[in-house]
């Protein structure tokens, strides 16, 4: 499967999530429409983060995650573009004991993220774990986590490609 990484805007990605920009003009600006704790003994963590950028293109994986009680935001501080890889539900997955959740591959979109640009998925979305492009990056993480398994969930998938532009 092939997904070709598409500019982020609010309106494509509010489905996920909300995108998290700076104001043009002076002043604040207030980001809580996709900010969740689903658990009432969650408490709010924020971790800081370096990663490296790929080292080959275009990127290959097999790797989806969720958490399905929490948002997760990503705030750049120094980066160059990244991706932000997202996925409904699959249809049925989840229904039944036996059934484990898992994402729509055939749905799933890629953003392509400038470096201004953070992102917070909702809880429970379904994303590609954190990967940047041209340089190694610094975020600041921010989400809800109660030290249980139900903090992060990751499944493999088919694998997929995601093209840049």
């Amino acid at each position: 499967m092939y997904l070709k990484a598409e500019p982020l805007t609010s309106a494509a990605f509010l489905p996920y999530g909300e995108v998290i920009e700076c104001p043009a003009m002076p002043g604040r600006t207030y980001f809580e429409d996709a900010l969740a704790n689903l658990r009432p003994k969650a408490r709010g963590s924020i971790s800081l983060t370096v990663k490296a950028p790929l080292t080959a293109l275009p990127l290959r994986t097999t790797m989806m995650e969720r958490h399905e009680f929490s948002s997760q935001s990503f705030v750049p501080q120094e980066a160059g573009r990244w991706l932000a890889i997202v996925a409904p539900h699959a249809a049925g997955a989840g229904g039944g004991a036996a059934s484990k959740p898992m994402p729509d591959m055939a749905r799933a979109r890629a953003f392509l993220c400038r470096p201004d640009q953070g992102v917070t998925y909702g809880a429970n979305v379904w994303h590609h774990p954190f990967t940047v492009l041209d340089r190694e990056a610094r975020f600041v993480i921010f989400m809800w986590r109660d030290g249980t398994r139900g903090d992060e969930e990751f499944v493999e998938v088919p694998e997929f490609t995601v093209e840049i532009p």
